[in-house]
């Protein structure tokens, strides 16, 4: 057995016992399952989850040292932040119980031992860890998204350790699956900083176009692939760039095109760098006027891509996820023109 998998039973078991001394006693003896299920309101998410199997790969990962991860454009969305997954053999769910009955502290390991015993051992349901099926099997059981473990969702994965038998796929809504490896992929994306550059650099002024793009070399598509091993089950899901979205920071300023989305255009590019030369007064694809000056201060001018994400599997299945968004703002100095009377 894994250190982190029996660590996380050996202290599932002493936040459990804790919670089960304030547990009437009638309700222990008439179930010594239901005392595990009653942790109720003390962090019952570490209910005997264990460190996710799962393994992630990115392809197209950006250059750029600056990185961060996506923000469904869906605020609707809600992923999954915990499934169940293979994680015990009968001998590992063996080994964990007899470790348990060691901790010599208040009685405590043979109070859970005897509980974890009811479940595993004495028929409540299984019978003698399911020994007689080493090898047919597995006991799954609930793993979180290291990302999401304070979210109350992270929560949802509250059940015992279940038996799956080889091959079969458990009906429980929250197993682990293709659709849910794409979903944690999708947060293991890593998009490059929103960084534009701008024409004029530094100070601009008041009623002049200022240019904005980015560099086409940070934005390609990029894949994270999650795969549990052992089960056959992987997913990739993929992210492309597909616009860029101003927000100048006043309601005193127009953007380029009118409604603050630049597209990618065939090259890959967004937006275009202003060439020498260009009038000053020159529309750009893709920028931003400011209609009054900044004083003496500055506007923050806010730059967000937007991506399209799909996914793909190993059993064939795929389909769109919720465009993904990542953005940073930067202070952008309005000058006044300076005119010459004589």
């Amino acid at each position: 057995m894994k250190r982190t998998q029996l660590r996380t039973l050996i202290v599932s078991g002493l936040v459990l016992a804790a919670m089960a001394t304030v547990t009437p006693a009638h309700a222990r003896d008439k179930n010594p399952g239901a005392a595990l299920g009653s942790a109720k309101g003390d962090r019952q998410e570490k209910n005997l989850t264990v460190e996710t199997k799962v393994q992630t790969t990115v392809e197209g990962s950006p250059k750029s040292a600056k990185t961060g991860t996506l923000s469904p454009a869906n605020t609707d969305w809600d992923p999954p932040a915990c499934w169940y997954e293979p994680a015990y053999s009968p001998k590992q769910i063996e080994a964990a119980v007899k470790a348990i009955r060691q901790i010599e502290v208040l009685g405590i390991g043979d109070f859970v031992g005897g509980i974890f015993d009811s479940y595993f051992k004495d028929g409540h349901p299984y019978k003698n860890y399911n020994l007689d099926k080493q090898g047919e099997g597995q006991f799954w059981a609930a793993a979180v998204d290291d990302e999401r473990k304070d979210e109350p969702e992270a929560q949802a994965c509250d059940k015992m350790p279940f038996w799956v038998p080889k091959g079969t796929t458990p009906k429980e809504p929250l197993a682990v699956s293709p659709r849910i490896l794409a979903e944690y992929a999708y947060g293991q994306i890593p998009v490059p900083d929103t960084e534009i550059e701008m024409a004029p650099e530094g100070e601009t002024k008041v009623n002049l176009p200022t240019w904005v793009w980015l560099d086409k070399a940070k934005f390609k598509k990029i894949s994270a692939t999650a795969t549990l091993p052992g089960t056959g089950l992987s997913a990739t899901t993929t992210a492309e760039p597909v616009s860029l979205r101003l927000a100048p920071g006043t309601g005193d300023a127009e953007t380029y095109p009118a409604s603050g989305e630049c597209p990618i255009g065939d090259d890959g590019r967004i937006g275009t760098p202003r060439a020498k030369g260009t009038p000053a007064d020159t529309e750009p694809p893709c920028g931003v006027r400011y209609l009054r000056s900044s004083g003496d201060g500055s506007y923050e001018l806010g730059a967000t891509i937007t991506w399209r994400v799909t996914w793909t599997s190993t059993n064939g299945q795929g389909d769109k996820l919720p465009p993904g968004e990542f953005g940073a703002a930067q202070d952008v100095v309005v000058g006044e023109i300076q005119s010459i009377n004589r």
